[in-house]
């Protein structure tokens, strides 16, 4: 009996959390394999924006910088959103201003910043991916990207 209710607990918690997952990723999808291999696109389409930004972003240091400075970005899954790290070895006139409008385009609503542009830029942000006015948590794997 004892068994019987575990598995049954097990199998609610599975179900919220595939549920979670869907909802996440705007799957249309019901059956449990069409969901995660939506889940799956969604992560890779994430993986390409943030890829994209750190383009961006070494395009930007590039013509506001005198000397070509490496930009680490890190992007970090937490339990409410995402923690994201910029470190350039050399402040940028506007690198925070474009980081800002980028997150802005991804639809990332910064929930809390910390930014230090003493001798080297830093930020640390804890962002929540906004969709229709409800936040909405995100959970993948951490990503490091160097340029």
């Amino acid at each position: 009996m004892k068994n019987m209710v575990s598995r049954e607990r097990n199998r609610a918690a599975s179900y919220r959390k595939l549920q979670m997952l869907r909802s996440i990723t705007n799957s249309p999808a019901d059956c449990k394999t069409s969901i995660i291999l939506d889940a799956t696109k969604y992560i890779e389409e994430l993986r390409q924006r943030i890829e994209r930004i750190n383009q961006h972003i070494a395009m930007a240091q590039n013509c506001t910088c005198q000397n070509s400075y490496p930009v680490q970005l890190r992007v970090e899954a937490q339990d409410k959103g995402f923690l994201i790290k910029v470190l350039s070895e050399r402040c940028c006139r506007g690198l925070l201003v474009f980081i800002l409008e980028a997150f802005e385009d991804l639809g990332l609503d910064v929930l809390q910043a910390r930014v230090s542009c003493s001798e080297c830029f830093r930020l640390e942000a804890v962002g929540v991916k906004v969709r229709n006015k409800y936040i909405t948590n995100i959970y993948t794997h951490t990503h490091t990207y160097t340029h």
